[in-house]
């Protein structure tokens, strides 16, 4: 099915060959004897009074009338899931106690887990990046920029599958696993590029996506049955998604674990591995989204140009500015960790994506007094009245409030 729907987005992009086959004209004929050559035996003379009277069946039958049309079903807004599948459906019997049974499910979720996201990193190479390429929908750099280093994630995950796949004895059970995990682990540090590249490639993919030969051929793929109603970013950021499950399962099979079990020793070792690794990816990220947008700051005036942003590490968030009644303003904030900067989204994008025009004279921390409103509370809203007036050199102090 793969095959044909990636065969089918080549026929419908790819312009169809000039034909230079000659084709010999056939002298126009009221009847059939200017084609086919008279005949004389008996058994040709019958085939051909066949033939004759199965085209005057076919010339005077009446076309039948039209049945009724059937209304399409509506398409799912969901994306159609994988069959699931559990351990215990791969065994015929067992004699394991509830806890082990909930181990070996955790183990197996784990396996099928890399098998599921080897066979989707896959497919994004085979019907997006390949085809695109060939098509000339994207140029390789565009495409370098949007998948950054995802093909050499493949291999990786390849690798715990055949790991994880040898674990499994004679009764399809495993029973150390920890020290495999604790081996493998460290090969996601890969992940700290690919994740880092992500905040740029979302900004390329969304302005390119513009583009009607880009759209048309992203609707396609996610219209198509291989894709699950699953876009194309849905896709690449899978393997992050992939990543910060780890500790999850990790903590799972921990809890399943017995105290005189092997993985006793190393199962913590394990999860302190990858939660480090995962908080590493997270503050790298967290950094290149920072230098993203500050990349993409225009300032007016230079005394805009505040030490504050330059030496803000990390952005806490940024949005929309809204007024207290939900009315959205024309104006983007950023949050950085040195400063808070209002802008007005320009109207130009480049290879950094949007830019964004400095509105006002940005504010730098120590001025601001923020407060994190918890999720019950939020809707209250804070002010910046006042706050962007020219105020600052007097030390004020200003209140705001951010969800």
């Amino acid at each position: 099915m793969l095959s044909q729907g990636v065969s089918m987005l080549y026929s419908f992009f790819m312009p169809a060959e000039p034909s230079n086959k000659k084709v010999k004209p056939v002298t126009k004929s009221n009847s059939l004897t200017g084609v086919i050559t008279p005949v004389k035996t008996a058994a040709l003379k019958r085939i051909g009074q066949s033939i004759s009277r199965s085209i005057s069946f076919r010339t005077d039958a009446r076309p039948l009338p039209p049945g009724p049309l059937r209304p399409r079903s509506k398409a799912s807004s969901f994306p159609r899931r994988r069959n699931s599948q559990c351990w215990s459906d791969t065994v015929e019997s067992h004699d394991l106690t509830a806890k082990e049974i909930k181990r070996q499910e955790v183990i197996y979720e784990l396996t099928q887990g890399e098998r599921q996201l080897i066979e989707d990193l896959s497919l994004v190479k085979k019907v997006y990046y390949e085809p695109m390429l060939k098509l000339d929908i994207l140029t390789e750099s565009e495409l370098g920029q949007i998948f950054g280093t995802l093909d050499s994630l493949i291999p990786l995950h390849e690798d715990l599958l055949a790991r994880l796949e040898r674990l499994r004895g004679s009764e399809k059970t495993v029973g150390e696993v920890g020290p495999t995990l604790l081996n493998w682990f460290p090969c996601l540090e890969a992940y700290v590029t690919y994740c880092c590249n992500q905040v740029g490639a979302k900004a390329l993919l969304d302005q390119k996506k513009q583009e009607k030969r880009v759209e048309h051929f992203l609707r396609l793929c996610q219209e198509s049955s291989f894709s699950r109603k699953l876009d194309l970013w849905n896709f690449l950021d899978l393997p992050r998604s992939r990543l910060v499950k780890y500790p999850l399962l990790l903590k799972e099979i921990q809890k399943c674990t017995p105290p005189d079990h092997p993985d006793e020793d190393t199962l913590p070792d394990a999860l302190e591995l990858i939660q480090s690794i995962v908080a590493e990816v997270n503050k790298k990220t967290g950094e290149a989204e920072c230098q993203f947008y500050r990349r993409g700051l225009i300032y007016l005036e230079e005394s805009q140009r505040i030490p504050e942003i330059h030496e803000s590490r990390f952005l806490y968030c940024h949005g929309e500015l809204k007024t207290n009644k939900g009315q959205v303003r024309k104006l983007h904030v950023f949050l950085f960790e040195l400063a808070l900067v209002l802008t007005r989204p320009g109207d130009d994008r480049d290879i950094r994506g949007q830019m964004f025009n400095v509105y006002r004279q940005p504010l730098p921390n120590t001025l601001i007094n923020l407060e994190e409103i918890p999720d019950s509370e939020a809707g209250g809203g804070g002010t910046f009245r006042g706050a962007f007036t020219g105020g600052n050199d007097k030390g004020d102090t200003y209140l705001s409030q951010f969800n």
